[in-house]
């Protein structure tokens, strides 16, 4: 470029500015291309894991790949995204979308093979949430008013604390350790899962008895700074 134009330029704009690379270069640069596996339907597989944290992105679409399959981790964090519409259709470990804006999971992967992480978001409901969760699943710190949506299998612990939950309906089918509900406004624990592979905890709520509560918990079950008056329907192991 002409020295003297250069020159110009830097007394109009702000150098710091003029050499700032966009978001799509920044992308761009967070993706090896020889990890792409090209699947010949306008999708593309990785091998690998891709990071797109803190990039002020407004939405996913602005990754110039549609990925099927991310056979890594998948991180999109610290963004400014209010949908999930061109995430993954599969994950094979963990996939982090917290610290967003999101008010849906609609466009979330179908399968995530480790931990699924939607919490500090806008969320009111976990619809569009993966059916299928290998390890934790946590969406607390939202602003859920109910858990319909929510995966069928998680693998390990299931989080919803720190929500306007008053009911437990549409939990998971299965967590294989802990479910976490405390810090909600439950009156009721209808809804909550037959067993629980770990602890229980629904500890500060406004649960005035344990009706609906798991039959089996593997570990503790934690119920305190309620409002109980009778402790009927607690687990039976």
């Amino acid at each position: 470029m002409n020295i003297k134009l250069l020159e110009k330029l830097k007394e109009v704009f702000d150098p710091e500015e003029l050499e700032k690379p966009s978001i799509g270069d920044l992308v761009i640069r967070r993706i090896d291309k020889s990890k792409l596996k090209d699947n010949g339907d306008g999708t593309y597989d990785y091998e690998g894991s891709l990071v797109f944290s803190d990039l002020s992105l407004a939405s996913l679409l602005q990754i110039p790949y549609r990925f099927r399959v991310v056979k890594g981790d998948f991180d999109c964090t610290r963004n400014q995204l209010i949908t999930l519409e061109g995430a993954p259709e599969k994950v094979g470990r963990d996939f982090y979308c917290h610290s967003n804006k999101l008010t849906t999971l609609e466009g979330a992967p179908r399968e995530v093979g480790g931990g699924f992480y939607c919490y500090n978001n806008s969320l009111a409901t976990l619809k569009g949430a993966p059916e299928y969760v290998g390890r934790e699943f946590n969406c607390s710190y939202n602003k859920l008013t109910t858990l319909e949506g929510s995966p069928k299998y998680v693998g390990r612990d299931f989080c919803c604390s720190c929500n306007k939950l008053t009911t437990l309906e549409g939990s998971p089918k299965y967590v294989g350790r802990d479910f976490d509900c405390p810090r909600n406004h439950l009156t009721t624990l209808e809804g909550a899962p037959r067993e629980v592979g770990g602890g229980f905890y629904c500890f500060n709520n406004f649960l005035i008895s344990l009706k609906g509560a798991p039959k089996y918990v593997g570990e503790s079950f934690i119920c305190s700074d309620n409002k109980l008056t009778t402790l009927e329907g607690a687990p039976e192991y």
